[in-house]
């Protein structure tokens, strides 16, 4: 019995090295596009910094990527987590939404962020300071709910 644990133990660190070298892609770019949220509404510096920390590493084409992100199977997750956050929002590719679907998003966003769905738990968990405080949170939904309305 001890032999066979050995041999399982001795696969698993095989398997678990192993898959350190597999390549993933990265979401990083040097350019900010001009269709980018933050371009194109010019929200005051503060509303900008907690979009910046809060959001942007997954709903947009350049994540600051943790320590942690080389590691397999975390970096997974990760890619994973961003390219499903990426399909629903991406606040690079802003203006490139319809009214309609910028209305559509804008709804989603007031709604995830009252319900504190957004930033989910798994990001906070590890990322404290992208927690909107209660005064900031108010700071984010006015000013989308501003521009949800000028849309209007």
């Amino acid at each position: 019995m001890k032999k066979i644990l050995r041999i399982i133990s001795i696969i698993l660190l095989i398997a678990l090295v192993g898959i350190q070298f597999v390549p993933t892609e990265r979401n990083q770019s040097d350019i900010e596009p001009k269709t980018d949220f933050l371009l194109v509404n010019n929200p005051p510096k503060n509303v900008s910094a907690l979009l910046r920390e809060s959001c942007y590493d997954c709903h947009s084409n350049n994540t600051d990527y943790p320590w942690y992100n080389k590691v397999q199977p975390i970096t997974w997750f990760l890619e994973h987590h961003i390219k499903e956050g990426k399909s629903e929002l991406n606040f690079n590719e802003w203006s490139n939404y319809s009214d309609r679907r910028k209305n559509s998003k804008l709804k989603s966003i007031i709604n995830q962020i009252k319900d504190a769905e957004m930033p989910p738990a798994s990001y906070t968990l590890i990322h404290r300071e992208a927690i909107f405080s209660n005064s900031e949170k108010e700071v984010v939904l006015d000013y989308m709910k501003r521009i949800r309305d000028s849309l209007k």
